[in-house]
């Protein structure tokens, strides 16, 4: 079961999945969304990078069971800035905190993890602690977000934000992982499938989202996805989507 509420900083989302007491079939597939989750699985903490396609997350704790997951997504942008690393070093990767933080501090967070009655609480508090320090999100990045989101031209977006398209490119790659076209595929897939899982009428969904036409939108989900529409419709009336980067791998 999954579930997830926002946090108090504006981009931030807690989440939580309990892990099933057996093995229930197919695992819905964590979609590309933008975004990069910290994650506590297991007794390990860990961070998912930006995805350029599904991801299916395993289950196993490691140890033959099943392990439940707490996770803080952070909305395309925000994670690099507080983790200290560029998002496109992240790309299509899960990678132990350990690996990016200093040993040191990475144990002491685990540790106070692990004692805690809430782990998703305490997780969320060390993010919160992390924003303090770096910040709030750069507004240009959400102003980037935005216009993609709106289904804006990346070049109508970089003239907005102030940037050449090349600019554009660099600033995206750390901050998003990947070029401002891929992300506005990127989110302009979720616009659709969102749409889809709503029951629109896949022409009618791809024409609200930006496709061109519904065999446009077949081939962005099976390009990003790995799946047909209907093949996606079915999993999702089936499974609880689960979010960015709820993988039980470090």
């Amino acid at each position: 079961m999954y579930s997830e509420r926002a946090s108090h900083t504006e981009g931030v989302v807690v989440w939580a999945r309990t892990a099933p007491e057996r093995d229930e079939g197919p695992v819905y597939p964590v979609l590309p969304d933008g975004c990069m989750d910290l994650l506590w699985t297991g007794g390990r903490l860990s961070v998912a990078g930006p995805d350029t396609h599904a991801f299916a997350p395993k289950l196993s704790d490691g140890g033959g069971g099943f392990a439940d997951v707490v996770g803080v997504r952070f909305a395309p942008g925000v994670a690099p800035a507080l983790l200290g690393v560029p998002a496109h070093e992240l790309r299509d990767q899960r990678v132990a905190l350990a690996d990016l933080w200093p040993g040191p501090e990475a144990r002491e967070i685990a540790e106070r993890v692990a004692a805690a009655t809430d782990p998703a609480a305490a997780l969320e508090t060390v993010a919160l602690r992390r924003v303090a320090v770096t910040g709030p999100p750069d507004p240009l990045l959400r102003a980037v977000v935005d216009g993609l989101e709106a289904g804006h031209t990346v070049a109508s977006v970089a003239d907005t934000v102030g940037l050449g398209t090349r600019g554009l490119h660099r600033r995206s790659l750390d901050a998003f992982g990947y070029g401002p076209k891929t992300l506005a595929r990127v989110l302009r897939l979720q616009r659709a499938l969102a749409l889809v899982r709503a029951s629109v009428p896949y022409a009618e969904a791809a024409v609200a989202a930006g496709c061109a036409d519904q065999a446009h939108l077949a081939r962005e989900t099976r390009d990003l996805t790995g799946l047909t529409l209907g093949a996606y419709e079915a999993l999702a009336k089936n499974e609880t989507p689960q979010p960015s980067g709820s993988s039980t791998t470090a």
